[in-house]
């Protein structure tokens, strides 16, 4: 799932992420045996246990959502041609996502290969096509030199991982200005994003750059943004019936901008813990793991979010589906529920804290990552992020009792609010 293979932040903090060398003994990227989705439902190919079913109008894609658990009102149509399939990707042919918190897939109508990344715990993020036909014994294909090259990069924090950018396009989805776009987080400011995307969805008088493409050459800069805003369809702007669904959600395209950035921090924890320990290096570590825990708890708290200035919505089942799967505390609340009147959550912490990659990080990094998300729920002032509210604080430290059995015990504690 290439993306351009150079772009900048909206903010420059990932020059603090060096380079790692990912052929390094304690992490062997290229040869350990992958555990993710993908591997998994490739095993079960092969014993014969699942048979995927090819759809005339579609190909693979229905059913290996369906074995993958993922839900096609994840949709997101991308329109630039910052793929390595970007030849067959236009405004008129654009380019699907669907995800869910562990497995990504990326479809083009009439294109060569359907794409895919899976999360392992310990590795990141793993690349895989598979051919579009209709083949006798379907199968995926590891990717890796030739995905790294866009998907370790510093966009990702040197790990390999996934990134959304905002371009400003041409009519045809080519980028005005090659090998550059800004990398989205959830920091990124709502009206930088979306360049290059479609978006459907209400956001009220923001104005953003989804929808949008740049037909002037003498002012490559500018989008023409009449028509392109608080879409509600699609229709007219390509072929509808090559898809699963006709919308390009807002919220889930907000979601994920959000989930790879955390999935990089917990995969640039990881690997970076584990180097130490391998070199023997801990003791010159504390410095280093002291600052990256700080960022990554930071983030997992959504300190900096872009505020959502007013009310939005997306037009598809996403906010719907998305919080039901949980998991809820006894009061029915989840990390996964929406607010979306000032910001994307309505408890501002990472609902990827369930996410088997945060459970493999190392516990003497795991360790100081709860003490200091304790320290952020019950004493905000000797903490880094004190805007969180008391009422937010004390949701976020019920809502983590319930559904977190891996707590240590000073959060099992009452703390009060």
């Amino acid at each position: 799932m290439c993306a351009i293979a150079a772009a900048w932040a909206a903010r420059d903090d990932w020059a603090d992420y060096p380079y790692l060398p990912f052929d390094h003994p304690a992490i062997d990227y290229d040869k350990r045996p992958s555990q993710d989705a993908i591997s998994r439902l490739q095993e079960k190919m092969d014993r014969g246990d699942v048979q995927l079913k090819f759809d005339s109008q579609h190909g693979y894609l229905p059913s290996l959502l369906n074995e993958l658990g993922v839900n096609a009102d994840s949709q997101m149509l991308v329109f630039s041609k910052t793929s390595f399939q970007g030849p067959r990707i236009s405004p008129r042919n654009p380019r699907a996502l669907y995800f869910n918190d562990e497995v990504a897939i990326g479809y083009v109508p009439d294109g060569d290969v359907l794409e895919f990344t899976a999360l392992d715990a310990n590795q990141g993020i793993i690349f895989y096509t598979m051919e579009q036909p209709k083949a006798k014994a379907p199968e995926f294909v590891r990717r890796k030199q030739e995905c790294l090259n866009c998907h370790l990069i510093g966009g990702t924090l040197y790990v390999p991982g996934l990134l959304a950018t905002s371009i400003i396009p041409r009519p045809d989805g080519s980028p005005r200005f090659v090998a550059a776009g800004i990398v989205v987080d959830s920091r990124t400011p709502l009206d930088q994003r979306w360049g290059g995307w479609y978006v459907t969805g209400r956001s009220g008088d923001l104005v953003h750059r989804g929808n949008a493409t740049a037909p002037n050459p003498d002012q490559p800069s500018v989008l023409d943004t009449r028509d392109t805003q608080n879409l509600t369809s699609l229709l007219g702007r390509f072929d509808a019936s090559r898809y699963l669904v006709s919308t390009s959600d807002l919220i889930a395209l907000m979601t994920l901008e959000h989930q790879n950035r955390m999935t990089s921090f917990f995969t640039r924890l990881n690997w970076e813990t584990r180097l130490a320990e391998k070199d023997g290096k801990m003791a010159a570590f504390q410095p280093r793991l002291e600052f990256l825990t700080d960022e990554m708890v930071s983030y997992m708290l959504f300190k900096d979010e872009a505020p959502i200035k007013e009310p939005m919505s997306g037009v598809s089942t996403f906010t719907q589906t998305f919080p039901q799967r949980g998991p809820r505390d006894r009061k029915g609340r989840s990390l996964r529920d929406f607010d979306l009147q000032t910001r994307v959550f309505r408890y501002p912490l990472s609902y990827m804290i369930y996410s088997p990659a945060f459970d493999a990080i190392p516990d003497v990094a795991k360790d100081v990552v709860f003490r200091k998300l304790f320290q952020e729920l019950t004493a905000p002032k000797a903490g880094k992020n004190p805007a969180l509210s008391p009422k937010d604080r004390q949701a976020i430290l019920e809502i983590l009792r319930d559904t977190k059995p891996e707590l240590p015990s000073d959060f099992r504690a009452d703390s009060g609010g």
